[in-house]
């Protein structure tokens, strides 16, 4: 029996899911600007309990160094919508949210600037997506557009098909 892979039209984060829980992977997930959607939205699929640890929302920037690890000189010279705390957030929260000292396999972070002002010198719709998995850990740009809720629900499902990705790409 094959692993299901994605199918057009098909709800992404179902198959996510499905595909975290056939492979015995957990996800920990870090909330800036989406404020615990991405959490929402992976609980919504029923048997998500079986791979979804939990959610930290770092809104506050200085909860991002403190809970997340990102390291505070980061901050400082970046500000908080910049790829490398995106990458940073997305490593910290699985040993952030480790289990019996394990930490989550697969770690997603949303960090940037729903509007509708800018923010640390960023024009709204500026996001960054971190995913790390295994060894690997990347952050997406996003350039979005739209009002607040329509950046927050962008980001929301960015972050699934970045995630859906990276996992696929590990087979």
């Amino acid at each position: 029996m094959g692993e299901r892979r994605p199918v057009a039209g098909a709800d992404p984060t179902a198959e996510l899911i499905a595909l975290l829980a056939a492979r015995g992977l957990s996800i920990a997930v870090a909330e800036s600007l989406t404020g615990g959607l991405v959490v929402a939205e992976l609980t919504r699929i029923p048997g998500a309990s079986a791979v979804v640890r939990g959610g930290v929302v770092a809104y506050a920037t200085p909860v991002k160094h403190s809970l997340l690890e990102v390291p505070a000189e980061l901050l400082a010279r970046e500000g908080a919508v910049h790829p490398e705390v995106a990458r940073r957030m997305a490593d910290g929260v699985r040993s952030a949210l480790a289990v019996d000292g394990e930490p989550a396999a697969i770690g997603v972070s949303t960090t940037g600037v729903a509007g509708p002002d800018p923010q640390d010198g960023r024009a709204p719709g500026t996001v960054f997506i971190g995913v790390a998995v295994g060894d690997r850990v990347e952050a997406f740009e996003l350039d979005l557009h739209g009002d607040r809720d329509e950046i927050r629900r962008a980001t929301v499902e960015a972050a699934v098909v970045a995630v859906l990705a990276s996992v696929l790409a590990e087979a």
